[in-house]
């Protein structure tokens, strides 16, 4: 990201010098993947790739934004703040400024330039990372003031999940608002959905996370995740639980013949993806990269064939990178029917590994993939600087 650049757009458009910038990274979840909804675990690392925005603080309560990549300057009054069918990349900034208004925050104008390079709709979560943005945004807003907004990363990431639920209307879990609040650089984050509890996990050195977003249309994801959550909350009934996340795999084994088929698939892998979390927790701190990359492709053959959640693309970039030099290990990454697949690499095999998706890809599916070497990285921040450290 090119913060002095978006410095000087600010200066540019609003005749003035910005006094914060705010930013916010998008995510990769490394494995657990439809875990969260089940009060599950997810082992998520936070990207080095960010949602900015360079501002300063206003003297009245109207917020003013121009997008970079929309070409577009979106305007709201914090006393009235209303859904924007126009602007839709929009109504995620709306939405944080009124759930931090309803839970009791006093919120200061601001104007600012926004930017990210998280791919959007790609399923590295730009929506999350863009919440997150703008919660530090107001954060830097009021510092100094009277009516300084202080949060914790906890409850800055419950609060943009808020906005996202009941302001944007995406019924989406607290992994991504959580991780982009709260990654370290050089960690992945083991956090439990339930307690909001979570531990720092240390990612090996000499290793970077490839993530190819298959550019295929994502046209089932939306109902198939309804279906899917319903699916298994039927099986958590049957079960007498509360959710999966209270079935151990000795008691799902002795009773998974009580369960209708299909729901017995769906069960099996909350339960035994859950269980793969844990372990690859324990693999991460032996740092047997082996047994994380196993983890990892039974992960992927889990939500391909008893969740049923993978797609033609996401099989065929985990196909072509299983065996290739340096690749620890592959599988589809977030909700599915499309998006992105992910690998652990070997830093030395990255670049070769890259190029071998980059041409075997294409000629697999007459699609042309977007691929990005990621690292775990820091999660959200303010300065008032030009720049953050």
């Amino acid at each position: 990201m090119d913060i002095p650049s978006l410095c000087t757009a600010f200066q540019l458009r609003f005749g003035r010098a910005n006094t914060f910038v705010a930013r916010a990274p998008g995510r990769v979840n490394l494995i657990g993947e439809h875990t969260d909804y089940n009060n599950g675990f997810v082992l998520p690392i936070a990207i080095d790739r960010d949602v900015a925005l360079v501002g300063a603080q206003r003297d009245d309560r109207i917020v003013r934004v121009y997008s970079t990549d929309f070409a577009e300057c979106i305007e709201f009054s914090l006393d009235a703040v209303e859904h924007d069918l126009q602007h839709g990349w929009s109504n995620y900034l709306r939405g944080v400024a009124d759930i931090l208004q309803k839970a009791g925050y006093r919120l200061q104008g601001f104007d600012a330039v926004m930017q990210g390079d998280v791919p959007i709709a790609s399923g590295l979560s730009s929506s999350a990372a863009t919440e997150m943005a703008t919660v530090m945004a107001f954060v830097a807003s009021t510092h100094g003031s009277a009516t300084s907004l202080r949060l914790d990363g906890v409850r800055a990431a419950q609060l943009a999940q808020r906005a996202e639920n009941q302001f944007v209307g995406v019924n989406c879990g607290i992994m991504d608002q959580f991780i982009s609040s709260l990654g370290t650089a050089r960690h992945a984050l083991l956090i439990d959905c339930r307690s909001l509890d979570y531990q720092m996990v240390p990612m090996p050195n000499g290793a970077t996370v490839l993530v190819v977003d298959t550019t295929a249309p994502r046209t089932l994801a939306g109902s198939a995740y309804n279906q899917r959550r319903s699916e298994c909350e039927q099986g958590a009934r049957v079960l007498g639980a509360p959710s999966l996340r209270d079935v151990s795999v000795e008691e799902f084994e002795q009773r998974k013949g009580e369960l209708p088929a299909l729901i017995a698939r769906r069960c099996a892998h909350v339960v035994y993806e859950d269980q793969r979390v844990l372990d690859a927790v324990d693999a991460l701190r032996r740092n047997d990269m082996s047994a994380f990359g196993e983890l990892m492709y039974q992960s992927h053959a889990s939500l391909r064939d008893l969740y049923e959640v993978s797609s033609p693309e996401l099989d065929t970039v985990v196909d072509i990178v299983r065996g290739q030099p340096g690749v620890l290990g592959a599988r589809m990454t977030g909700a599915g029917f499309g998006g992105c697949a992910i690998a652990l690499v070997r830093d030395e095999y990255t670049r070769a590994v890259r190029e071998r998706v980059e041409s075997e890809y294409p000629r697999r599916t007459g699609r042309t993939p977007k691929v990005y070497s990621c690292v775990a990285s820091q999660g959200a921040s303010w300065s008032t600087t030009s720049s953050i450290g």
